[in-house]
Order: structure tokens, then sequence, then C-alpha cells
């Protein structure tokens, strides 16, 4: 059997609580609901004897906003007491979506016309449980898009390597060909780096949240299950924003070095830069992710969960603080360490006067932190690598590279992001909405 999520309506995506979706209990303790859901993963097909869809809605005098919903089990065919499939339910398919991209996934219009469903938890706590699957959908989306920069990169350095035009600028590199590999080329090597780093560091860091997650279900310690509990939900936004925009720019990158074939189906490339894109906007935007790292992750603790991964930064920091071999990296880690406390605390004060302040800075924000992540990632590979120097292994050679071109290229865009966040919501906020 498969599942579904089935939260978002046609007149409420981001604002669960405008819900309408109605549960009408009945004797044998099961309710009907009737409503209709959108843009629902997987909503119908025959690769499954049933389908569970799991489904938000309201029971009579439930409060209003998200304190009134409640949480239902709907399959689509009734079981028989035996547990074998029964009878057909009254949720069906009303239309599949066109979509821009991930055309593989059957994205339905639910129709519930007095379906049996049976209500999971209490009465009007639909929306704590739901955020149990809708958290880990976030780290899944945030795998899915390190896949499609992963494989958007191995792609395009293949035809990197192997197509010729031009000559390098700095003279012939491939004498017995009409022109040299792209490869040779500037800008082809700055997009297919940019590529390559978001993917390796977002393997490192997908890994580390990976390990926090088993050391918060299994470690033997409660104290350090509350520690990984807190970096997990501090850096799941961070998995789901900064990874999904990351492959958004890897893919098009990737697309670009195959040029005019990039452009055209055959070649495969521009599927990965539509697929990438619906990752930004469900399971919760990339603004809601923002909002919910700065507001609600930081803001609302004090910077408590921060604090705890900005000490492992800052033991790493301390540790390596004298090895002149590794100051290209220490210094702006520590650098950035520093900017994000500094900005952290400045916008927390701004908070006081106006909430429009949260959201102006999230979005840079949340990118800024991301590539502190990244960076402190890349550090500690960077270490490694430098310790293996002389092993000969190219793999090594490979690692420091990249990470010298991250620290170079990439983590500079941290100061356009930190004067965006500084900015304030004066200049978003002061025009009335009819002169935008």
């Amino acid at each position: 059997w498969t599942g579904t999520m089935c939260l978002t309506e046609p007149h409420c995506g981001t604002d669960l609580g405008m819900l309408r979706s109605k549960a009408e209990p009945q004797a044998d303790g099961s309710y009907k609901i009737s409503g209709g859901k959108i843009f629902i993963s997987a909503g119908e097909h025959n690769m499954s004897a049933n389908i569970i869809h799991l489904v938000l809605a309201r029971v009579p005098d439930a409060p209003v906003g998200t304190k009134g919903i409640s949480l239902f089990l709907v399959p689509k065919f009734l079981p028989n007491a035996d547990g074998s499939v029964g009878a057909r339910n009254p949720v069906f398919c009303g239309a599949i979506e066109e979509k821009m991209g991930i055309h593989g996934n059957s994205t339905c219009q639910i129709n519930l016309d007095e379906a049996t469903g049976w209500m999971i938890g209490e009465p009007n706590k639909g929306l704590n449980a739901m955020f149990v699957m809708m958290n880990a959908a976030r780290l899944g989306v945030g795998m899915q898009s390190l896949g499609l920069t992963e494989v958007a990169y191995q792609n395009a350095l293949v035809y990197a390597k192997d197509r010729i035009q031009m000559r390098s600028l700095s003279g012939v590199k491939a004498p017995d060909k009409a022109a040299d590999p792209i490869i040779v080329h500037p800008d082809v090597r700055r997009m297919l780096l940019t590529a390559k780093a978001y993917a390796e560091g977002g393997r490192a860091f997908s890994s580390y949240v990976a390990l926090q997650i088993d050391r918060e279900l299994n470690h033997p310690i409660e104290s350090v299950r509350k520690d990984a509990a807190d970096l997990v939900a501090l850096l799941t936004p961070i998995i789901k924003a900064f990874i999904t925009d990351n492959a958004w720019i890897a893919t098009s990158e990737a697309m670009q070095v195959f040029g005019g074939h990039g452009y055209i189906a055959e070649w495969g490339m521009e599927q990965y830069v539509r697929d990438s894109r619906i990752n930004m906007i469900y399971e919760g935007t990339n603004t809601i992710q923002s909002l919910d790292l700065l507001g609600r992750k930081i803001l609302m603790d004090n910077g408590a969960k921060l604090k705890k991964f900005g000490a492992q930064v800052q033991a790493f920091v301390e540790e390596n603080g004298t090895d002149e071999a590794m100051a290209e990296f220490i210094g702006p880690l520590a650098d950035l360490g520093d900017k994000v406390t500094k900005l952290t605390m400045e916008i927390g004060m701004k908070a006081f006067q106006s909430q429009d302040e949260v959201g102006a800075a999230c979005v840079p924000y949340l990118r800024v932190v991301g590539h502190m992540v990244y960076a402190y990632f890349f550090a500690r590979m960077a270490k490694i690598a430098l310790e293996k120097e002389g092993s000969g292994d190219t793999f090594y050679k490979s690692k420091l590279g990249t990470a010298r071109f991250y620290f170079a290229r990439l983590l500079p865009e941290t100061a356009m992001l930190i004067r965006q966040a500084r900015s304030g919501a004066s200049n978003l906020m002061a025009l009335d909405a009819d002169l935008i």
C-alpha cells in the first residue's frame, strides 16, 4: 500500500488555518469526510492494492484556525474484517495536474464525498501529527535536490570533457583536434565547480544531519539525544531550503554547460532544471523554511539551538587556529561565524519594533547560515585532505581544490546577503500595494 498527505485546498496552501474540509462523526467511531484537496502527490494510481490518504479536516464545532484541525486516515478501498481490500471508498481523483516537472509523479486533485475515515490522534491536534511527517518530507525534499545536483553535475562533466569548441585562452591544449574540450575554459570550470561544490557540501551536511537523527533516536544518554534533537530541528529548514536553492542554481549551470543542446529535451538536462524547481515550493516554501529558522528555531529560544551548532564551529576554529595550512579556511569561517552572531542579534532587536523585520530578513539570513554550515564542513574536509596531501590519492586533491573554490567563489555571496538582511523592511513595505 502507498500513502498520501492531503493538506492543501484550492483557497489555502501555506495558511492551513483556512481549510474547509469537514469530518462528521458516525455512531461506529468513524467519520464521513467531505472536501477537496489539491497538489496531492501520487494521489491516484494502480501500482498498489490500496492508497491510504492522510487527510486534514475539521470536526463540528472545532476552533477556528490551525487549532481546529484534525487528522484522518482515509483509504481508497475500505478494508474487510480479515484485512483484505474491500469496497471502494468515495475518495476520487478529480484531475491530474499538468506540471512544469516531476512528470513521473501523478499530482492529483482529490475529491472526498462523505468518504469513510478514522481519526488519528486527538481531536484538533491534527497539524501537530502531520508535522511529524512534514519534517521527514522536508529532509527528503533536500535529498531529492541533492540527487538532482549530483546527476546534473556528472552529466555536465562528461559533456565538458567530450565537447570540443574554441581554443583555450592560454594556448592550444588538444593540438590533435580541431578545437579544445570546453572544460579548458575558465567559465565552464566555474559552472562545473559550482555544481560540484554544492553537491559535495550538501552530502557532507546531510550526512551530519543523518548522524544527529541516529543520535536523537538511539543514543543511550538523554542529554545527547536532546542536543541531537535540537540540532536536527535547527538544521531541517536549512536542509530543505538551502540545498533546494542550490540545486536550482546547480542544475541551471549544468544545463548551461551544454549550451544550446542543454535546452533541447533529448539531452535530459532541461528536465533536471524543471524537476528541481518544485523542491523550493512544496513541503513548505523556502520562505516558510526561512521564517521557521529565524523566527521559531532561533529568535524564539534566544538562539540556544544555533549556539549549540556554533559551539562546534568555534571548537573547530580554536583547534585549528594555529595551523598555517588551514588559515585560508579558518579565517573566513571564524569571520562568518562572528557575523552570523551579530546579524542574529541585530535582527532580533529590530523584531521588537516590527515582526516585518523578521519576514524581510529571513530569506537572506537562512542563506547566510547555510553558507556558514557548508564552510564548516568544507573546512573539515579540507583538513583531512591536507593531512592526506602526500598520499598521491587524487580524491583528496579534488576535495581540497573544491573547498578552495567554494571559499573563493561561493562563500563571498554572504557579504551581499548580510547587506540585504540588514537593510530592513522599509524598502519592501514603503509602497502601497497598488504602486508595486
